[in-house]
This record gives structure tokens, C-alpha cells and sequence, in this order.
């Protein structure tokens, strides 16, 4: 009987990655966290703040299987937790440049 409530005393856990591609460093960390997680959780967890190439990661934003979300989301076990970096251009902006100068050429 004893054995019975230990195993139902016991947290599941879920099975997640934290993952960032940043230009001089990419990193894939795989975590074990409680049922209840949250995607800052999982942040903290992958020691993303101690990080010094990565070390603004909080302020960036995050999704999971390229889907934006809050850091108060719940996590899923499987669920890969993506850190995005911040755009350099505006991808409509150097597009519009691009055929600017290609009508030029014509």
C-alpha cells in the first residue's frame, strides 16, 4: 500500500527543448520539467539568462514550433521552446528597396 501512494505521490514529468540560433552560436538543451510548466520555466531551467551571447533572452520573443506565445504558457511534453532574435531590417522594407532598384535597371 505504501508503494501505491509513493507512485501517486510522485510529479509526471514532461520531456521539452529549449532551442536558440543565434549567428556566431546555436544551441538545442533538452529538459525534464513538472506537468505544470510554463515556458519560462523552461527558460530558466536551460540557464538561457547566464548565457553571455544570450544574455537579453528574456527580452526577446518566444515561441513554440514557430508559433509566438507568453511565457506563462503551459508547456506539452514534446514541446520545443524557440528563442527568436530580433529582425535587423524589415523584411517588406528591403523587399520594396530591392525592386526599387531593379525597376532602376530596367
Amino acid at each position: 500500500m505504501q508503494a501505491r501512494a509513493a507512485f501517486l505521490n510522485v510529479r509526471s514529468m514532461i520531456e521539452v527543448q529549449v532551442v536558440l540560433a543565434w549567428p556566431a552560436e546555436q544551441m538545442i538543451q533538452s529538459l525534464s520539467l513538472p506537468e505544470s510548466a510554463t515556458v519560462a520555466d523552461a527558460l530558466a531551467a536551460a540557464n538561457i539568462a547566464k548565457d553571455s551571447t544570450a544574455g537579453e533572452a528574456a527580452s526577446f520573443k518566444v515561441g513554440i514550433f514557430g508559433r509566438l506565445v507568453e511565457l506563462d504558457q503551459p508547456l506539452n511534453d514534446g514541446d520545443r521552446v524557440e528563442l527568436y532574435r530580433p529582425l535587423i531590417a524589415d523584411p517588406k522594407s528591403s523587399r520594396r528597396r530591392r525592386v526599387a532598384i531593379e525597376r532602376r535597371r530596367r
